[in-house]
């Protein structure tokens, strides 16, 4: 089933990142922009899985190869 939303932009997804790498919380994040605060966090976490700083998961690269087998 198609999601009803459209993503956030990549953009937007890399620039809250590194906002929270940078110390800002991602709470007062969520209330200075749309996403939610947990939605800012599993970026985080993922952004962390791709640069091999975390492996309690599949990288965003296994998770496309994942979905074209």
């Amino acid at each position: 089933m198609p999601k009803s939303d459209a993503p956030y932009p990549l953009e937007l997804r890399r620039r809250l990142v590194e906002l929270v790498r940078s110390g800002r919380n991602p709470e007062s994040l969520a209330q200075e922009y749309e996403p939610s605060a947990q939605a800012i966090r599993n970026w985080v976490a993922q952004a962390e899985r791709d640069e091999g700083q975390r492996t309690d998961g599949l990288t965003t690269e296994e998770k496309a190869e994942l979905a074209r087998l």
